[in-house]
């Protein structure tokens, strides 16, 4: 069995019981491996676990991206392109962030720098849809962040409640609300 075959279940338990909260013992029941296998196929333990799952959400990030910068048609288009595959990625907003886990406890001094990056990748990729269609870039920027803080906030409340419709709604508006004034 490869190692990628349990990224899916590493992801999920991180994202539920975020890094501190995820045990061997979660992990070997989740997988079916033993803490022998564990090892075998993550040797450095679970710090590598978490930085295999970074790389496949950095991966899917970066398509959701790739996508929505790609696509054909105006910034509403664009974002709404986004909004669909972040929609997605989170099931409908079912599944918490892994990025908002690994912000906090013990995980943040080890993985900071990592989600940092990709915050401030997905807030560029916001910025300049709408840099592209005419927005002076501080805005644009400040949108980015309003969009990204919006969407995390939703999956936040979404999980808080363990009602999904915020988050549903927040995809559903945000793109308009971030085109306003273009």
């Amino acid at each position: 069995m490869a190692k990628q075959t349990h990224v899916p279940l590493l992801l999920d338990l991180f994202r539920q019981f975020g890094y501190d909260g995820v045990t061997l013992s979660k992990i070997s029941e989740a997988t079916g491996l033993g803490k022998a296998s564990l090892y075998h196929y993550f040797p450095g333990g679970k710090d590598e676990m978490v930085e295999t799952v970074l790389v496949a959400l950095e991966q899917g990030l970066e398509q959701i991206i790739s996508d929505a910068l790609s696509c054909k048609g105006d910034a509403l288009t664009r974002l709404q392109t986004m909004g669909d595959r972040i929609n997605q990625a989170y099931n409908g907003g079912h599944k918490p962030c892994l990025l908002a886990a690994l912000s906090l406890g013990s995980a943040k001094a080890v993985f900071q720098e990592r989600v940092q990056r990709l915050l401030q990748r997905w807030i560029k990729a916001i910025a300049t849809i709408l840099i592209e269609a005419g927005m002076a870039e501080e805005l644009a920027h400040q949108r980015g962040e309003d969009g990204v803080i919006a969407i995390q906030g939703a999956l936040i409340l979404a999980q808080g409640l363990n009602n999904p419709s915020p988050f549903q709604r927040v995809i559903q508006q945000l793109p308009s609300q971030l085109c306003q004034g273009l």
